[in-house]
């Protein structure tokens, strides 16, 4: 007896020969060889990767361990020997000495009796004035240059004056933003108590929201009130009123210092 393909169409043929084809039997029969064919297929790909991927993984984790341990071993390693140098001691150069005239310190007069005057106290007269190269200054300065030399006043001068210093920037965010003392509630209670809602604009029927954006300096004050969202001119007069009246607020830090910070406060107008 010849080997008989059971999955073949011909036997399949030969089984529903004379019958209704139209029967789903006919169908499933005819189809079984395809069937086994991908069933075969997708076992042999999930035993295939069943087999495969715990080796992979185990191999990835094998590689990161071995990176780890190369990492640890390097930070583990000793710092290298710093020998110690005797460092020579810089001392910083003062810069020399301005070139000065020879001067003596001007005594505003004083009313004597004559026998408390000595004779070193006593007036110069004018030739010994004209006579003498030590000018009248505000200090008893020995000079090092009596012909280009400075005199000390106008060096005092030039020291004496500091530089303006000039106003920080305000922050729009910070670390820790500035607030009003009881927080946001009690900003908000001040606000509705001390608001008073312009009669023209309660007849004219208008209500909303103006909102102001002013800057708590680093003191705590409120500074630099400007509308950004205008309701109306006799609203935001009052909203600016309002928010210049606050008292001082707790400022903003940044890095541990307090610093100036724009602040956005609501003020609403409502017709009750």
């Amino acid at each position: 007896m010849s080997k008989v393909d059971l999955t073949s169409l011909e036997w399949c043929e030969l089984i529903f020969k004379d019958r209704n084809k139209n029967y789903g039997a006919y169908k499933m029969r005819r189809d079984l060889g395809r069937r086994q064919t991908a069933s075969l297929v997708i076992v042999t790909v999930v035993a295939f990767a069943g087999f495969t991927l715990p080796r992979l993984v185990k191999m990835a984790m094998s590689e990161q361990k071995e990176e780890m341990v190369e990492v640890t071993q390097l930070s583990a390693l000793e710092e290298p020997e710093v020998k110690e140098e005797t460092l020579k001691k810089v001392e910083p150069i003062a810069p020399p000495p301005p070139a000065l005239k020879s001067t003596i310190k001007f005594t505003a007069p004083v009313i004597k009796k004559d026998e408390e005057v000595h004779d070193d106290d006593e007036l110069k007269s004018q030739d010994e004035l004209t006579e003498t190269k030590v000018q009248i200054s505000i200090a008893d300065v020995k000079g090092n240059d009596e012909l280009n030399g400075k005199d000390i006043a106008d060096l005092q001068e030039v020291i004496t004056q500091a530089p303006e210093a000039q106003e920080e920037e305000p922050y729009m965010m910070v670390e820790q933003m500035p607030q009003f003392p009881g927080g946001p509630a009690e900003l908000l209670k001040y606000i509705a108590k001390n608001l008073k809602y312009p009669v023209i604009a309660q007849e004219n029927g208008i209500q909303g929201k103006v909102i102001l954006r002013f800057v708590v300096n680093a003191q705590g004050h409120v500074e630099n009130v400007k509308v950004l969202r205008s309701l109306d001119p006799y609203c935001d007069k009052e909203a600016i009123r309002v928010v210049k009246s606050l008292p001082q607020w707790i400022p903003g830090k940044q890095n541990g210092r307090n610093v100036p910070v724009y602040y956005t406060c609501p003020i609403v107008f409502k017709l009750q």
